[in-house]
């Protein structure tokens, strides 16, 4: 059953020099208890694209055009007030940076009733009840005594553990985790993905994991989006994409991960185009060991290719 679905999504900023569009037409679903993955490399409209669900956008954002359909209702016509009711309580945001996620001055405890009391309703007895129990189900040893614990008592995988926990602890139906395992090490990278895999299958939340990490992608995702240049270049579920790429963006993305242990590294020439940058065409053209000269006029768009979906003229 679709959760969440993205149409046609059209954001650009007011800069300076006028206008820029950086999201183009993207479109992805969320089914109930799947985990979407999206990936590309850095300023390719991820976190853009995931934040328009949640409407929490840069000021000089704007969003030109589309639908984001959750429930069936098309929330981007909602206001800051129907949009609170949302934020937190049915979809949940996991920062990037779980340093700064907690406010120091309060204790977890503290932080976590206060979100239940904002979107359950909850006080005393009964919020304690259930944040206890959040902290227990991402694995928090002694969750009771740790309730009274600050955050700088509490390591980098601790507090994306506890921010996971007050998702939980709101019932929320949707978790966006954008580059959740970044500044973490290895071990505890794959311990975070554990605790989200686990609560996704348990649960039944649905996932978008924002991320540049294909190794991740690899052992969590159920589907996967591509991006490049504020578009959606290959939408295809895991194994096929792992298995047979099809966009010449993702066959090099995947060559650099694959060869990364051996002394031939490929990499993929050049740079990802800015905002502000004019590129006629397909933007991965200047890049592309694939390019022909359609390419260098027309941005193609996504097709059905042997099960994925692919925005490529090497399938015209």
């Amino acid at each position: 059953m679709k959760i969440l679905e993205v149409k046609n999504l059209n954001v650009g900023f007011n800069l300076s020099e006028g206008y820029r569009q950086a999201i183009y037409n993207v479109s992805f679903s969320l089914e109930k208890g799947e985990m979407l993955a999206i990936v590309g490399e850095s300023g390719c409209g991820k976190t853009i694209s995931t934040m328009s669900v949640l409407q929490l956008l840069p000021e000089s954002a704007c969003i030109k055009s589309g639908e984001i359909i959750y429930n069936n209702e098309n929330i981007l016509g909602f206001n800051q007030k129907q949009m609170q009711k949302i934020r937190g309580k049915k979809i949940a945001l996991i920062p990037q940076d779980p340093m700064t996620s907690l406010n120091p001055l309060y204790t977890i405890g503290n932080q976590l009733l206060e979100v239940i009391e904002l979107h359950q309703g909850l006080k005393g007895k009964d919020a304690v009840d259930v944040a206890v129990k959040a902290l227990e189900r991402v694995k928090i040893p002694d969750a009771k005594e740790k309730m009274k614990a600050y955050p700088h008592e509490f390591s980098g995988g601790m507090k994306q553990r506890v921010i996971i926990a007050m998702a939980l602890a709101c019932n929320a139906e949707i978790i966006i985790a954008d580059e959740p395992t970044t500044a973490l090490d290895v071990t505890v990278q794959a311990q975070i993905m554990d605790i989200l895999k686990e609560i996704k299958e348990k649960y039944n939340i649905s996932i978008i994991l924002i991320t540049h990490d294909l190794g991740i992608v690899a052992q969590n995702a159920d589907k996967i989006a591509v991006m490049y240049a504020g578009r959606i270049v290959e939408y295809a579920e895991n194994k096929k994409l792992f298995e047979n790429p099809e966009h010449p963006y993702t066959k090099a993305l995947l060559k650099v991960i694959l060869d990364i242990n051996t002394k031939d590294v490929q990499t993929i020439e050049g740079h990802p185009p800015s905002i502000t940058d004019d590129i006629s065409g397909c933007p991965f053209h200047p890049r592309c060991s694939a390019c022909m000269d359609i390419c260098k006029e027309i941005d193609p768009c996504l097709k059905c290719v042997q099960g994925s979906m692919v925005a490529c003229h090497l399938y015209d």
